[in-house]
């Protein structure tokens, strides 16, 4: 496909998030005309609402994108490393679990301001636009036209070549996808629900702390007072509370109601040449791997690597698109519930800590063949699904050791015991004349 083809490609991006922004990055690079619709107004100019968004969690995979569009370093030196996961027991003891090595971290990142880089970043491009305020009504992928409502109220038809689907886990994109025949698709709540709470900074060093309150919905129903609230932190969170400060406690928590989190899996992620989902849209996850951002990020990184491949034919890049991202969204998708339950009931198992430990020893002695989950998760680009498999294989392995050890302490222990509490089997061996004398010295019979 030649320069001159490429200009002809009109490509409509539904949604101006991060994974939107971020592709138009990518497309625009490529020469095609790209064209963003996001119903919001622009966040640069426009005032947030507090309380509705986890923040991020920058790791491997994310860094790898935004590298490949040069805003690696720009986003980077915003972040605020983080090097370990907390425990704090009731009791008021602290124990730290790290994520990986010691030269390894993820980034704590705003998500509002990665967003305003992004699009910042997509409007220096003469051929990228962002239309604020475009809400997609109606969507064609057979025919390529999409129909959005602007500001004017008045629908307006737009023509293109490619549709890419990237305004969330509630896509209108997909919903017109979801009439086509064997378009499978499914979504999971869970019981828990999330809520945002923030720690000014001290000493006026505008260094700020936004924490994220997990609990079943049942839970934050029983909370309808400030007494309750407070109650309930101090008796969970009592560290927590000068941090906040009680007005300001009580005040966010009643700001906004416990937010839901969903999970999204669907299949196929593409429709023909003329139609794609990325991200959210195509696989929304629970936050409790931190890769819902990275995951979408990776998309766009793996969609640009096969337009390399195939040369920017869509009608190729398309179906080996899903072809390679399905197994691997879906994977992640699958681990992302495992840690809910992790996170949920395990961390203060001592069990659990012992086998986190296990394996950071074998990683330290063979790095290459035994790999934690969550460093294959977060630090590589291994496929999540290639990162399931040799997870079940570690597991196996050292499930099998440890069984092994603990059958070796079983039969050692039986052994001493039998060695110095009971006769050996040998002394029933002794010549008939020596029995008497044997036993009446060891007490087992009386003549």
């Amino acid at each position: 496909m030649d320069s001159s083809d490429i200009q002809r490609k009109n490509i409509a991006i539904i949604g101006g998030g991060l994974v939107g922004s971020l592709n138009a990055c990518f497309l625009a690079k490529r020469n095609f005309q790209v064209d963003i619709y996001e119903a919001r107004e622009d966040i640069r100019v426009t005032k947030s609402a507090r309380g509705r968004s986890i923040n991020l969690a920058l790791s491997y995979r994310g860094r790898q994108a935004l590298k490949a569009i040069g805003l690696e370093d720009q986003v980077v030196s915003q972040g605020i490393p983080m090097r370990a996961r907390m425990i704090h027991s009731l009791s008021g003891k602290k124990s730290a679990i790290p994520y990986g090595t010691k030269s390894q971290y993820i980034l704590s990142i705003s998500r509002e301001n990665l967003n305003k880089d992004l699009l910042t970043a997509v409007e220096k491009y003469s051929n990228a636009k962002v239309h604020f305020g475009h809400r997609l009504v109606k969507c064609n992928p057979e025919k390529g036209v999409i129909t959005v409502l602007g500001q004017d109220k008045v629908p307006k038809d737009v023509t293109c070549d490619l549709i890419v689907g990237s305004d969330g886990a509630f896509s209108t994109v997909r919903t017109y996808l979801m009439k086509k025949p064997r378009f499978d698709y499914s979504q999971q709540y869970i019981p828990h629900g999330y809520m945002e709470l923030n720690i000014p900074p001290k000493n006026g060093d505008n260094k700020s702390f936004t924490c994220t309150l997990f609990m079943p919905f049942e839970e934050f129903e029983k909370l309808l007072t400030s007494s309750d609230v407070l109650d309930f932190f101090q008796k969970y969170f009592p560290d927590s509370i000068p941090l906040i400060g009680k007005q300001a406690l009580v005040q966010d928590f009643f700001l906004l109601p416990a937010q839901s989190m969903i999970s999204v899996k669907c299949s196929s992620f593409h429709f023909k040449s003329h139609c794609l989902l990325m991200g959210d849209a195509a696989h929304a996850i629970v936050p409790f791997f931190g890769q819902g951002m990275n995951a979408g990020f990776e998309d766009c990184l793996v969609f640009d690597e096969l337009m390399d491949k195939f040369n920017n034919d869509f009608s190729m890049c398309l179906p080996e698109f899903s072809r390679l991202r399905i197994p691997d969204d879906h994977a992640i998708s699958d681990l992302s519930m495992y840690n809910y339950i992790e996170m949920r009931a395990h961390v203060n198992s001592r069990w659990f800590i012992f086998r986190k430990n296990i394996e950071r020893l074998l990683h330290a002695i063979m790095p290459s063949t035994f790999i934690p989950l969550y460093t294959m998760v977060t630090f590589s680009r291994i496929r999540y699904h290639e990162a399931v498999l040799h997870w079940y294989w570690q597991k196996k392995v050292i499930n099998g050791g440890l069984f092994l050890l603990g059958t070796l302490i079983a039969v050692s222990g039986t052994y001493l015991l039998m060695r110095y509490k009971s006769p050996s089997p040998l002394d029933y061996l002794r010549r008939p004349s020596e029995w008497v004398t044997y036993f009446q010295n060891t007490g087992h019979v009386s003549l």
